[in-house]
């Protein structure tokens, strides 16, 4: 049984409902949509991604036996149910934002149009899918944002909540556009390029730090980063000037060094003087511990002459923000809107397109949040990317869409690009919308 593809990996609700449907035989088509109802505090935007692995979830969705022997002998199912869902598959069609998509309030980033069972049963393993993604995309980008033109690396793997989780996260950042990950398996799986130094064990491990050096320098020939700050963060630089000429002599450069601890702006500019006075100008500092978005800001505002930073627990935890108020709600059952009245939580009915709207230098200017069947100025920006349960064209490569994500940030508006401070962007509600929602809760409300 694979986990990541077991059906089973749901709510048991979605189930019960499922077997409640077959029994009364509620098989219309219905829309569901995923939307985020509001951003996190501190987050001015968000980053949609997740999408590949939805559809392949969908793409690959069936009962094996094994599950439906669970399912019958846990007594909680008719053996009719469990022979229907012997035949189960997705055959439904998907709308969606591509991944890299900046999004809003309100705004849904997929939509699923099936038969009412297959859009039920689905949506458990799509919010996990989509949410934790976009979590970490999200984070991800505003640390791009906060440190321009620094090379970015997910560190996160050993802090994730879960192998999967580490290994989507490393796929997320680079989504978002970290240079890459220290997460081996995201090279073979994703395309995502992999880095990695030394741990402090390795320096431990020998009787001086200079053995330790010369040792990993003769193992990683093409990729000597040396960890500085086991003992006394100075005194090592030192002794990486003093090691250059000899790995010079044997075709090996220094890379860089790194520091994972301290006064990180102090160490980095004491740092860089020693090896600028050794002649290692081109050695880099790459830094990691305890790093986010706002440390990055206030590193490099300081002047630290950092060239590349390991994030690793905040970013892969989305520790400031680590969920989002999303769901995945019924918007039309049988060719009629639907809606939620509940206190706090009602939506908008129907299904819906985003259209974008960019001024003359292609800076997002606002949204608006309209009926699909809605002729609205600017970019639309759902499509169909799933026709009767198969995917409508060729899977994009990761790099394709982490270029797609960097032009996206390009266009954020100025406001909107400061990680400090709160900002706001238009979403304006379409009138046929809005009117839509007036009627329905009117006449639901009658009821």
């Amino acid at each position: 049984m694979d986990p990541a593809r077991s059906v089973l990996l749901t709510d048991l609700y979605q189930l019960t409902m499922l077997q409640g449907y077959f029994e009364q035989r509620m098989d219309e088509r219905a829309a569901f949509e995923f939307f985020v109802r509001n951003l996190p505090a501190g987050r001015n935007f968000l980053m949609a991604a997740g999408l590949a692995q939805a559809l392949d979830y969908l793409e690959h969705l069936r009962f094996m036996p094994e599950e439906l022997d669970w399912l019958n002998r846990s007594g909680r199912f008719t053996p009719a149910f469990i022979d229907y869902l012997a035949e189960f598959r997705f055959r439904g069609d998907v709308f969606a934002m591509p991944e890299g998509t900046l999004f809003f309030t309100d705004e849904p980033i997929l939509r699923v149009v099936a038969p009412l069972p297959q859009a039920q049963l689905v949506e458990s393993r799509l919010i996990n899918l989509l949410h934790f993604q976009t979590v970490i995309a999200s984070k991800a980008a505003r640390c791009v944002l906060a440190a321009p033109n620094k090379l970015l690396v997910d560190f996160g793997f050993r802090r994730a909540h879960g192998a999967e989780a580490g290994l989507l996260a490393a796929r997320a950042t680079y989504l978002a556009g970290f240079g890459g990950s220290s997460t081996v398996l995201a090279g073979p799986m994703y395309d995502v390029p992999v880095f990695g130094t030394m741990a402090h064990s390795f320096v431990q491990a020998h009787e001086d730090e200079l053995t330790a050096f010369d040792h990993f320098a003769s193992a990683q020939p093409d990729n000597v980063v040396l960890l500085i700050d086991t003992y006394d963060t100075e005194a090592a630089a030192a002794k990486v000037v003093e090691l250059a000429p000899r790995l010079r002599e044997r075709g090996i450069a220094i890379k860089a060094v790194r520091l994972d601890s301290g006064d990180l702006v102090d160490h980095a500019k004491r740092v860089r003087a020693i090896l600028d006075r050794g002649g290692l100008t081109e050695t880099g500092i790459f830094s990691s511990g305890s790093l986010d978005e706002y440390e990055l800001q206030r590193l490099l505002n300081a002047g630290a002459p950092i060239d590349g930073f390991g994030v690793g627990t905040r970013l892969d935890t989305s520790a400031d923000a680590p969920y989002l108020d999303c769901a995945y709600k019924m918007v039309e059952y049988g060719g009629e809107p639907r809606m939620k009245l509940s206190e706090g939580k009602i939506t908008w009915p129907g299904r819906k397109q985003v259209y974008r709207r960019y001024d003359d230098a292609g800076e997002m200017v606002g949204d608006t949040l309209a009926l699909e069947t809605d002729d609205c100025a600017g970019e639309p920006l759902l499509s169909q990317v799933m026709r009767n349960g198969r995917q409508t064209r060729p899977k994009e490569s990761l790099s394709e869409v982490r270029d797609r994500a960097q032009r996206r940030l390009a266009a954020l508006p100025e406001p909107l690009r400061d990680i400090a401070k709160p900002g706001s962007y238009p979403v304006e509600i379409a009138p046929g919308l809005v009117l839509l929602r007036q009627r329905l809760s009117e006449r639901l409300r009658r009821h």
